[in-house]
């Protein structure tokens, strides 16, 4: 009961944090609207060309975001995790790894404004269509390349020592149908206590992805967590999630284009494409999702028990996926029972008591 009530509080904490963070951001966007500072930076770069006065607008609002939230990323990001044993990296070490990350979310970020700005001084009319498809072509290049390119900024990654587990991972995944170019470890250790295993990449770049933490679990376990990743490829469920992202990623440029233009006269900005106009469109993306993040938890989580069903059936284990769960449970402090409305808002997989029961209710354990 310690360990459930202590799980509970963490994730009070985090939703609260969590809470503070959004009302702090949307507070932001609209002082900054408010305000004028994107329209002055913009006329104060008038000689400048219009991809530069957008680089300016994006760079200092974000930096200024990332000071401003700054307390609250490290509380909920470092202290808290701390302060409940889940995470036990130093704090340079953990501003080093927020430092790249950031980084990386920023090359994305300008990358994708740029682009959209181009495309609304080229096709007013139509540029949400051609945005919808561009985001959704990256979306697919960077799942290709997470494990090669991006995962290796973020740990040191190892061929997986143990030739008895490798073999039964590899031959689990040739029974599964979906062949790995091998098992790799990741250093999670250095950094918290938290597991996870993952099938990373498409064709060429896919492989098994363990962190060092599930070393400790019994192989059966393993290949429990391992089943439940493989059944995601079984049923091509990365390519469903990708197409689900670019149905929310269109719904949410048609909404940016209807409210554009009403963001014209409301902020003064000349035109649509008026770089100062950059802060209001990321109030209308921002609004988006978080609308449209109930649909797209409740079709995670519809996914997720399936790939938990696919699990059960090609290992034939109940026992081994329960015991996986509860060693999950217990290292990731995971919130065994949280309230359905949580659940339903903000989870993309069903709370691990419902994935126990379930489990302990599947025909494999009458068969």
């Amino acid at each position: 009961m310690a360990v459930a009530d202590a799980a509970a509080r963490y994730h009070r904490m985090q939703l609260a944090l969590g809470a503070l963070g959004l009302v702090l951001g949307v507070a932001y966007l609209v002082g900054v609207l408010c305000a004028g500072a994107a329209a002055w930076l913009t006329r104060a770069l008038v000689e400048w060309p219009w991809w530069i006065q957008l680089a300016a607008v994006a760079s200092v609002g974000g930096v200024a975001y990332r000071a401003l939230g700054a307390p609250l990323a490290w509380a909920r990001g470092w202290w808290l995790p701390r302060r409940y044993g889940v995470l036990h990296q130093p704090l340079s070490a953990w501003l080093v790894d927020r430092a790249k990350a950031a980084a990386l979310s920023a090359l994305l970020a300008l990358g994708g404004l740029e682009l959209i700005y181009a495309l609304l001084r080229a096709t007013p009319r139509w540029w949400w269509l051609a945005a919808a498809a561009a985001f959704s072509i990256v979306h697919l290049v960077l799942a290709v390349v997470l494990p090669v390119w991006i995962v290796p900024l973020f740990y040191r990654l190892t061929p997986l020592a143990d030739d008895g587990l490798r073999a039964r991972l590899l031959a689990l995944a040739t029974r599964a149908g979906v062949p790995a170019v091998g098992v790799w470890v990741a250093d999670q250790s250095r950094k918290s206590r938290t597991a996870n295993a993952a099938v990373l990449g498409l064709g060429r770049t896919r492989r098994i992805l363990l962190f060092d933490t599930m070393l400790a679990f019994a192989p059966r376990e393993v290949e429990a967590v391992l089943a439940h990743e493989l059944g995601h490829h079984v049923h091509r469920d990365m390519w469903r999630g990708l197409a689900a992202q670019a149905a929310l990623t269109l719904i949410g440029f048609a909404v940016a284009h209807l409210t554009l233009t009403a963001g014209v006269a409301w902020w003064r900005l000349d035109g649509v494409a008026d770089p100062a106009g950059a802060p209001w469109l990321a109030l209308v993306l921002g609004a988006v999702g978080l609308f449209t993040l109930p649909l797209a938890n409740g079709y995670s989580r519809r996914i997720e028990r399936r790939a938990d069903d696919f699990a059960l059936r090609v290992t034939g284990d109940p026992d081994g996926f329960v015991g996986a769960m509860e060693r999950l449970a217990a290292l990731n402090l995971a919130e065994r029972r949280p309230h359905r409305l949580e659940e339903l808002v903000l989870y993309s997989h069903p709370a691990i008591d419902r994935r126990i029961a379930r489990a302990r209710q599947h025909p494999v354990l009458t068969t």
